[in-house]
């Protein structure tokens, strides 16, 4: 009997022993769990603040995509223009697209139309004509891309600025200059650019409320729509069709080029004054065959349409114009 009762009291230990050893490895297994939740808890808060450093990054420039319709790449003018969009996209690290409308108001409205099915974050719209261009800005204010035009308007849709030279006081500039050339009395003739164009329309208005004001005659006034060739020939069906002409006035240097040519030609001495001050153009004024060009800055046109075009997307209000500055080329 004591026997039996000594191997029960043995057993008993023995049980309430590995009772123990089983509560003690389990407060280990809570103790490691609760240690690897730790670590997964640390490792989910560290790649959470990637994932918010990742966010943060992707709303960069480098993610920024801006399209730019610009109107023709023929012309010297556009050319730098464009020119000074893409350095200064590259330089803060923005994605642009220049689609080149070819001087050509349906492929200006359809690369925009372009550029909205991409969903580009801004577009920059150099227009062909100011008229033309207003559905296809109704169009990007419908899909929320934010518009900015550059040198010249769109006359319809909403636009965050407008960033261009002061074209009614160029066109007054170059009128009070052949005013001045010519003693307050002449024959001029005015060449003007693309019909519909807001800059066509500003300069020749500036220039025509400055001769207003004197006794000089507009003996012909005709496009020749911003193109050298086109200069030339209307020129030289004008010089056919006037005797006398003391002057041109042309809205762009192209044009003036143009006109210049076909004044040599004729062999007959008649001031000609252009405007943008492209390279061929102050050349020509140095060179003591041009009168003068009214300088705008193209580049610095394209340069300012990329840096305004981040500052919008980034959130900051623009004011409604922003003018870019003109000064007058003689020799």
């Amino acid at each position: 009997m004591k026997t039996t009762k000594k191997w029960l009291s043995i057993l008993t230990a023995f049980g309430l022993a590995l009772g123990l050893a089983a509560c003690g490895n389990g407060g280990n297994a809570s103790t490691e769990a609760a240690t690897d939740a730790g670590a997964d808890t640390t490792a989910a808060e560290t790649a959470a603040e990637e994932s918010t450093e990742a966010a943060s990054e992707s709303t960069s420039a480098g993610d920024k995509t801006i399209g730019f319709v610009i109107s023709t790449q023929t012309n010297p003018f556009f050319v730098s223009m464009k020119e000074g969009a893409e350095a200064k996209a590259k330089d803060l690290g923005v994605n642009l697209i220049v689609l080149d409308a070819q001087d050509d108001a349906a492929q200006a409205t359809a690369g925009m139309e372009d550029l909205i099915t991409k969903k580009v974050d801004l577009i920059i719209v150099n227009p062909t004509d100011s008229d033309a261009i207003g559905n296809a800005v109704i169009e990007a204010n419908d899909a929320q891309i934010p518009v900015i035009t550059v040198d010249r308007a769109s006359n319809a849709g909403d636009v965050l600025t407008h960033i261009a030279s002061d074209n009614v006081a160029g066109g007054k500039m170059a009128g009070d200059l052949i005013i001045e050339k010519l003693g307050g009395k002449g024959k001029v003739v005015e060449l003007e650019g693309v019909p519909g164009a807001n800059s066509a329309i500003e300069r020749g208005q500036g220039f025509n409320d400055a001769i207003a004001t004197s006794d000089i005659e507009v003996v012909a006034k005709q496009t020749a729509n911003f193109d050298r060739t086109e200069g030339l020939n209307v020129m030289e069906n004008i010089l056919q069709a006037q005797p006398e002409i003391d002057a041109v006035f042309a809205h762009n240097d192209e044009m003036a080029l143009g006109a210049l040519e076909a004044i040599e030609g004729s062999g007959r001495e008649i001031l000609v004054v252009g405007f943008d001050a492209t390279d061929d153009a102050v050349k020509a004024v140095e060179d003591g065959r041009m009168t003068a060009t009214v300088a705008q800055q193209p580049q610095l046109m394209g340069e300012m349409a990329i840096e305004y075009a981040l500052k919008a997307i980034n959130g900051e209000t623009l004011e409604k114009s922003i003018p870019v500055d003109l000064q007058l080329v003689t020799k």
